[in-house]
């Protein structure tokens, strides 16, 4: 699935947890390298990183490149105070590059003297303009192995790109993401001063005080530094201070260059689809001189923020309130394999995916498209007739596509649902399968919808980021059962039959005509009562201990010896008062 705006560079049970310690995890000796210093075998379940153990800052032997990028505009002096910092960095000179990404500033920026050694300057196209845009063309002039986004008004502690990089030289699917301390107003130190102080280890020095933003910090705290966050670990992803590999930057396409504000939060959403880990490190300090423009004016970035980020970031499901618009990326992307099935088989399984309660879906039906040619052919007779009817039906329904075989992904969005045609979701199936997905953390739910000698026919729900972290550990060429077993340890997989999520055949379900809101309203009754009969099932099964209870209470006090033998058989008889 693709996204406009984006430019694309070349490129059951759940599993147990471990306890360690509250807050990051304690840094000791490094894991053995491949030869690069990246491990992408290193499993990581869900967002818990706790197994990584990075070295002590000044002790790695480090290998990787990396590309500290800057996005700016107009902003000279600043400028020049963050390559002050850059120049006094412990990461070695040798494995570090600069890009400058220019957006439009008029007198145009220049490199001061004061600067590292490998510093240059790109400017974003004629005719381009914004945060997302300047990103991507320092991003598409980056060499290193990683990059490493900073912004312009930012003061890197000595250590700071050294910190992020030894998370790297571990697991290539790492996004690392910096401390950040905000200082007051008007407190702009000359760049030489900048550099003294960095250069000896004194940049906190610099500042008469400084504090973190609140938001995060208690994100943090309760998520046990994220390791405790799940999926929504994306949602500290900041431009500010973040790095990532290069190759996992581009297999999502870069960043998206239709947005001037939240295009961090969009990207840290893709790349949590592909699989990635984030990585808060309390070690990688760094000072943003001044009050962030969030933190001036929060509300009004919200309100303009919150009218684009729900189009690509199905996650916010608040903000994606309304019952029957639709949106560009969806919730759950729905494969149906129309090859072989009939048309009648085909059209129950996607108009019930269409009109289900989850809204923002989309449906992809597999089929030897091609083959459907425009030449004169029987109308009734044709051997592909089924095919053709499956085409002309969907052929200008805006949430189907057709495709020769299943996309290797389904992201950006994050769940895939595999059904066979011929099944029928019922109107809260897709619902229910997301909500126990979403509650348990699960990374596959596998739905049997018949067994047979040749094997289970089953429909399966697929985390995105989980398949996509699995991909990035076996290969994407690896057998199904292979992906599938490492899906289950680092995010767990669960088995249910049919009835339980209301999955039944073409020939037994209700079909989806007239008003979708009375089969929505049918089904909700359908749970209601499902309901009320777990509940009286619940009650009878307590009422039946109790019972139990009072007859062993019963037995404890009737006499012993020949009376009780009497008294007993009188009351299997049912003889006494």
């Amino acid at each position: 699935m693709t996204v406009p705006g984006l430019e694309t560079g070349p490129g059951g049970s759940r599993p147990s947890r471990q306890a360690p310690p509250e807050g990051p995890p304690p840094f000791s000796p490094a894991l053995p390298g491949d030869g690069r210093g990246a491990v992408p075998s290193a499993r990581i379940r869900h967002n818990d990183y706790g197994s990584l153990r990075p070295h002590d800052l000044g002790k790695g032997e480090p290998r990787l490149t990396v590309s500290v990028v800057i996005p700016a505009h107009n902003c000279q002096e600043a400028l020049d105070r963050t390559l002050a910092g850059l120049a006094a960095q412990s990461y070695p000179s040798h494995l570090t590059e600069v890009v400058v990404a220019d957006d439009g500033s008029v007198p145009p920026l220049r490199i001061p003297e004061l600067a590292p050694a490998n510093t240059r300057l790109v400017r974003v196209p004629d005719g381009r303009w914004g945060r997302g845009w300047a990103r991507q063309t320092g991003a598409a002039a980056a060499s290193g192995d990683v990059l490493h986004w900073i912004d312009s008004d930012m003061i890197l502690d000595r250590e700071h790109i050294e910190a992020h990089m030894r998370w790297h030289h571990l697991a290539s699917y790492t996004v690392v993401l910096g401390d950040i301390r905000f200082t007051p107003d008007g407190e702009e130190p000359p760049a030489q001063e900048v550099f003294t102080a960095v250069e000896s280890g004194d940049a906190e020095k610099l500042f008469t005080t400084s504090a973190p933003h609140t938001w995060r910090a208690g994100v943090l705290e309760k998520s046990r530094w994220l390791r405790d966050a799940g999926a929504g670990a994306y949602g500290l992803h900041s431009g500010a201070t973040t790095s990532v590999s290069i190759a996992l930057l581009r297999s999502v396409g870069g960043v998206n260059t239709t947005l001037n504000m939240g295009e961090d939060t969009d990207l840290g959403f893709r790349l949590a689809q592909a699989g990635a880990v984030f990585i808060p490190d309390p070690q990688a300090r760094s000072w943003h001189l001044g009050s962030s423009t969030v933190m001036r004016r929060e509300k009004e970035v919200h309100r303009h923020n919150w009218s684009v980020l729900p189009d690509l970031i199905p996650d916010l499901r608040w903000l994606r309130a309304h019952p029957r618009r639709h949106w560009l990326v969806p919730y759950v992307h729905v494969v149906v394999d129309a090859r072989g099935a009939s048309y009648e088989d085909v059209r129950a399984t996607v108009d019930a995916a269409l009109a289900g309660t989850v809204v923002d879906v989309a449906v992809t039906v597999v089929g030897p498209w091609t083959a459907l040619t425009g030449g004169r052919r029987s109308s009734l007779d044709e051997p592909l007739l089924d095919m053709r009817l499956t085409h002309n039906l969907y052929a200008h329904e805006p949430r189907v596509s057709f495709a020769e075989e299943a996309p290797r992904t389904s992201a950006p969005a994050p769940f895939r649902l595999t059904c066979p045609a011929g099944w029928v979701l019922g109107a809260d199936s897709l619902s229910e399968l997301v909500k126990l997905a979403e509650r348990e953390e699960y990374g596959l739910l596998s739905v049997v919808l018949e067994e047979s000698p040749e094997g289970v026919r089953a429909a399966r729900l697929e985390r995105t980021a989980a398949f996509a972290r699995a991909a990035l550990l076996v290969g994407d060429g690896a057998p199904a059962a292979d992906t599938d077993d490492v899906v289950h340890e680092l995010f767990g997989s669960f088995w249910a039959g049919a009835d339980q999520f209301g999955l039944t055949t073409a020939g037994e379900a209700e079909p989806v005509t007239g008003d979708v809101a009375k089969w929505r309203a049918s089904a909700a009754q359908s749970r209601r009562e499902a309901a009320r009969l777990e509940g009286e099932l619940k009650d009878l099964r307590a009422e039946t201990e109790r019972l139990r209870a009072k007859i062993g209470q019963l037995e404890d006090k009737r006499p012993r010896g020949p009376l009780r033998k009497i008294i007993s058989t009188a009351i299997r008889q049912g003889k006494t008062g």
